[in-house]
């Protein structure tokens, strides 16, 4: 009997704590992702990564520098990370492995913009972006898990809107 009530507390904590997460996701990281979702498997603009960042930014008046700080500075292992954020790649190198770990995939990432479209855990985001070697100058994604970063440098910003 009380395995079930742990049981059970721990799934009703679990429920809640993704309720409150999904309520407090700010209005306009909303609006990015759903401009996301109208782009995916279309050419945004030139196909630069940055455009689609430029143009999702445009939608929702954020404020950003037209260099690559596209807002509030945030820290992964600190702040939470919400679908709609934007990561900005520097010099970055990710290695990720097969499930079975006989494969491993190498990805390069020399100076790139992406947006968060979905956050499967802290530090596992889904990433909406283009001109990439999967998908060119179409809005494709792919999975980025932080601890498969092996070099370089990341910045991830939350959008500031106008007033």
């Amino acid at each position: 009997m009380n395995f079930l009530k742990i049981y059970f507390g721990f799934i009703l904590a679990i429920l809640c704590n993704t309720i409150i997460a999904q309520d407090s996701i700010p209005k306009a990281n909303l609006q990015i992702v759903s401009y996301v979702e109208s782009v995916i498997g279309k050419k945004v603009d030139r196909g630069e990564c940055w455009d689609l960042a430029n143009e999702a930014l445009k939608l929702v008046k954020g404020k950003w520098d037209y260099q690559f700080k596209y807002g509030k500075l945030l820290d992964p292992n600190k702040d939470v990370i919400f679908p709609g954020d934007i990561i900005q790649f520097k010099n970055v190198k990710v290695i990720t492995k097969s499930a079975d770990g006989r494969e491993t995939k190498t990805e390069t990432m020399l100076q790139h913009t992406a947006i968060v479209y979905k956050v499967h855990e802290k530090g596992d985001y889904e990433l909406a972006h283009q001109n990439t070697a999967f998908s060119g100058r179409k809005v494709g994604t792919s999975r980025l898990v932080l601890k498969n970063i092996k070099r370089g440098k990341i910045w991830i910003y939350r959008p500031i809107v106008e007033d």
